[in-house]
């Protein structure tokens, strides 16, 4: 199965497009009865994780974001080690690791991310060019998906990204369109849901271009973003192709219980997942 079809199965099987981010937070979760930080971050997200997975409708993919896990030193990234282990062949996984590097060194990272933490994608950065995505892009013949940065959901994305080049084109646009010329299936494009006028522009090049690019689009939820006007940009344009994108949702389901002033922060994370995939609406091919 090649990982356009792991996208589409799970989306249909989930009845969902939405992805659930897991960053662990140590200050943000609850008392629980767990010895060290390892324990800690696997019962937590294990315990919304299992309880999501019971429903008809939930996400269908996870994105452990590796900088979280990294900061609690071995303990963090055993953590990942597990979750990952435990929810391989259940859920798409993939791993934000953001990586991008001189050839050897993204050889080395690739290897990282799929042979050894066993993520089915990863999210890479352009800024080093060809040769530095190249490593990554040979793993989508093993089935394996490569994200690349586009048009991210930070602020900060405009003080780079929008930049006009000589042509008047955007820089984000530019890397849209080196997506679509090294096109391989599997490769996809991280886009923020932050930037609506950015995600239409960037949809209708691979539209254009007639390539099945899968869309990571985090920025939904704690930093503003809209799951119900992302999903309309993408319904309007190529309806068919919504059960290969992913919205991404992280603090705003893990740490809701807090939101809402509740104990139960796996009921308040399965209410807010029903709410973004009302938001997301039908899934369409």
């Amino acid at each position: 199965m090649s990982y356009l079809e792991l996208l589409s199965e799970h989306a249909e099987r989930r009845n969902s497009i939405l992805c659930f981010g897991i960053d662990p937070d140590l200050a943000q979760m609850p008392q629980m009865h767990a010895d060290t930080a390892e324990e800690k971050i696997v019962k937590f997200f294990s315990d919304i994780i299992d309880a999501a997975l019971q429903q008809e409708k939930t996400f269908s993919a996870i994105k452990p974001n590796y900088a979280y896990f990294a900061q609690y030193g071995f303990e963090g990234l055993r953590a990942l080690y597990r979750l990952i282990q435990k929810y391989r062949g259940q859920l798409p996984i993939i791993l934000d690791a953001k990586r991008g590097d001189i050839g050897k060194s993204s050889s080395a990272y690739a290897q990282e991310c799929f042979s050894f933490w066993g993520a089915d994608a990863t999210t890479v950065s352009p800024y080093m060019g060809s040769d530095s995505i190249e490593p990554f892009l040979s793993f989508c013949k093993q089935a394996k998906g490569v994200y690349v940065l586009c048009r991210t959901s930070n602020s900060g994305a405009f003080d780079f990204q929008a930049l006009a080049a000589e042509d008047g084109k955007e820089l984000y646009l530019h890397v849209a369109q080196k997506i679509a010329k090294w096109y391989t299936p599997g490769i996809g494009a991280v886009v923020g849901a932050t930037g609506l006028q950015e995600l239409e522009k960037i949809v209708w090049v691979f539209y254009d271009a007639g390539l099945k690019v899968p869309l990571l689009i985090p920025g939904v939820g704690t930093q503003g973003g809209s799951a119900s006007q992302t999903s309309d940009v993408l319904r309007s344009i190529w309806p068919q192709s919504m059960p290969l994108h992913r919205i991404n949702a992280s603090s705003s389901i893990a740490y809701a219980w807090k939101k809402a002033e509740s104990q139960d922060y796996v009921g308040e994370a399965l209410r807010q997942i029903e709410s973004l995939n009302r938001q997301i609406g039908k899934i369409t091919r």
